[in-house]
């Protein structure tokens, strides 16, 4: 398989129109373009920035049914993403995991009411690889979750969901579409739609690295840019009306002392009606997340003072060892395209949850809402809509059996795990270039080799790209993120061809990006 950027530039340059193009590179963009290009259609996908740089790196990292969506009776929505929960773990087992949960609990009402409730969530589950939900003794509960306080702690519920790595699935996602001949590019900008009278017939586009402007026709054009669907949709109808309301989810990244367990930590009903995770993940803790309203949205949103606080003392009244904001070794933030409503609301829960499909008089079909979940669910009713419509020739769906890039049975918990299948060929170049199989860093499990087939075989076109979403380290530990910053700007250069002055730009802009996920930095 080529995934190379240099490699699928050619293409668009020999290639006249297409049966799909795709604006946006988060997961239901990346998910659309999968479908697609399984079924058999000419597919291309354009992401402004790197695969997966907004929303879709910024979740809770879990593939779940969602527990809460059962309490507020959305049986319909459970039901579906348990299933779609179940093709993740068969089809991406490099990594997505069957990860323990335990809800404490602190009275006999709320053990016997989280029990019944998540018995019928594992009836929906059906057979579905997880383990079914049951009850635990104090003692056993404190086992699993050793930084737990034991005041008023009566037992628990032990139930079991997905967790996953969401940038690693969506770079992942882009390299099966790849295999199967779709062309996924990243730092490509649509500055507008192409039309023939009334309807849309392509996307005018711009290379955010070699500033050549494009303009390419497709039977149908598909708008998956998340919380950014407004402005693409204002490149059809200026006078349109927004359809999403962005929410923000903060979280924070904790030291995995402060659980000193392998179960997850479920609280559901905090002092706001919202549920709270504290998850294991990739050696931390990541907790979260908060659901707040706004008027605006970026590539680069930052966690709110409130809703830092709001986590951490939330946190400090289950765990024995309460964080502080000296504690945090990273903050971040991601923004919900939840569907806006009809009249003026502060209130998220009155936000649809589930995605919308929407026509355009134009053509243009765009998605929006939903979770990562379900990203493949509502890839397949893109591309089944567009058939519908007559713009596609009819092709089955295969999405359910697909697997996906890098798929091995079951999860590697080493330092290479992540890759998957991919970790031999890393290992390989370990060792065929010796040089590379040190660390990028004393101190660090990353080595050289790992960057240097980030870029040759991931697409990584600057360290913001290796650090943040295919390494994670500046997600899980800020400051580490920027002591590598300088050594990687280094490997990078050398394998791209870059200048000193691109390195010593990279490391300021990496550095800028880094305060936004220190607490220092936020409060200032």
């Amino acid at each position: 398989m080529i995934f190379n950027r240099a490699a699928f530039i050619e293409r668009i340059d020999r290639k006249g129109d297409w049966d799909v193009i795709i604006i946006g590179g988060g997961a239901t963009g990346l998910g659309t373009a999968l479908d697609a290009a399984s079924r058999g259609y000419s597919t291309l996908l354009l992401e402004q920035s790197d695969f997966a740089k907004g929303t879709s790196s910024r979740s809770t990292k879990l593939v779940h049914g969602g527990v809460r969506y059962l309490a507020q009776g959305d049986i319909a929505l459970v039901y579906e993403a348990l299933h779609e929960r179940g093709l993740l773990l068969k089809n991406a087992a490099h990594l997505v995991k069957d990860q323990d949960f335990i809800i404490p609990c602190y009275s006999w009402f709320s053990k016997y009411k989280y029990l019944v409730g998540l018995k019928f969530y594992d009836l929906l589950a059906g057979k579905s690889g997880f383990k079914k939900s049951s009850f635990l003794s104090v003692d056993k509960v404190l086992q699993a979750i050793p930084g737990l306080k034991r005041d008023g702690l009566i037992g628990g519920i032990s139930y079991s969901d997905g967790q996953f790595d969401d940038a690693r699935l969506a770079l992942n996602l882009a390299q099966t579409t790849a295999e199967y001949g779709g062309v996924p590019l990243n730092y490509m900008k649509v500055t507008g739609l192409v039309k023939e009278g009334e309807l849309v017939n392509g996307v005018s586009f711009t290379d955010l690295e070699s500033r050549k402007s494009y303009s390419l026709k497709a039977k149908v054009v598909v708008n998956a840019t998340g919380v950014f669907v407004d402005e693409i949709l204002k490149m059809d109808v200026p006078s349109g009306n927004p359809i999403v309301r962005p929410s923000q989810g903060a979280h924070v990244v904790l030291d995995k002392s402060f659980l000193q367990g392998s179960s997850a930590l479920m609280i559901p009903k905090t002092s706001d009606g919202r549920v709270l995770f504290a998850v294991p993940w990739h050696g931390k803790v990541l907790v979260g997340t908060t659901d707040t309203p706004l008027d605006e949205h970026s590539l680069e949103p930052k966690p709110l003072d409130e809703e830092i606080d709001f986590i951490l003392s939330t946190a400090g009244k289950y765990l024995k060892k309460v964080p502080s904001r000296s504690d945090v070794l990273a903050a971040f933030a991601g923004l919900r395209p939840l569907a806006a409503p009809g009249k003026n609301t502060n209130s998220t829960k009155e936000i649809s949850r589930s995605h919308k499909l929407i026509i355009s008089k134009s053509g243009l079909v765009t998605i929006t809402g939903g979770k990562w979940t379900t990203y493949r669910r509502m890839a397949m009713d893109v591309v089944n809509k567009a058939i519908e419509l007559g713009k596609l020739p009819a092709a089955k769906c295969i999405t359910e059996g697909v697997k996906i890039h890098g798929y091995l049975p079951g999860i590697d918990e080493g330092a290479l795990g992540i890759y998957g299948a991919d970790a031999e060929g890393i290992r390989t170049l370990m060792v065929d270039e010796p040089e590379l199989n040190v660390p990028v860093y004393k101190g660090y499990d990353y080595v050289k080799a790992e960057v240097i087939w980030m870029v040759r075989n991931e697409m990584a076109r600057s360290i913001e790209d290796v650090l943040s979403r295919r390494m994670r380290l500046l997600f899980l530990d800020a400051k580490g993120a920027l002591l590598l910053a300088p050594d990687v700007a280094s490997l990078m250069a050398k394998e791209l061809g870059r200048d000193t002055q691109w390195v010593e730009t990279q490391i300021l802009e990496f550095k800028n990006l880094v305060k936004q996920y220190l607490l220092s930095e936020i409060e200032s």
